[in-house]
């Protein structure tokens, strides 16, 4: 396995959970309904899931846009290790990109959420 890109996002749980406050409907557009029940929608477990998918986003070489914040979902495995699963528009761009594996910490407390997201490759990169 070669790494191809990182990604690190931080958010502000405050700021997010007042985001959601104000528009509702943001949970629905950027969370599967699996996460919101794997985090009992708590703000901060949701901040970091939202620093995930902009993680992931970074490590893809993407922008905001270029996929959906639900084509990149956060699970986690029995162990409770969370992992990230890419769909769609995320998966093209990964694939495009010779990634073939993306993993990832998260971290949070009350005020702050934190990911970094490696992405992988079985081939090596040239350079």
């Amino acid at each position: 396995m070669a790494t191809v890109a990182v990604g690190v996002d931080v958010v502000d749980v405050a700021r997010f959970a007042l985001a959601l406050q104000r528009r509702p409907r943001l949970l629905e557009r950027i969370f599967t309904p699996r996460e919101r029940s794997d985090t009992n929608d708590r703000p901060e477990r949701l901040a970091a899931r939202f620093a995930a998918k902009e993680a992931v986003l970074k490590a893809l070489g993407s922008g905001l846009g270029d996929a959906s914040f639900r084509s990149i979902e956060v699970q986690r495995e029995s162990n409770g290790a969370p992992v990230i699963v890419l769909y769609g528009e995320a998966l093209a761009l990964a694939q495009a990109k010779g990634i073939g594996e993306l993993h990832v910490s998260l971290s949070h407390t009350q005020t702050t959420a934190t990911a970094f997201v490696v992405a992988s490759s079985e081939v090596p990169s040239a350079g």
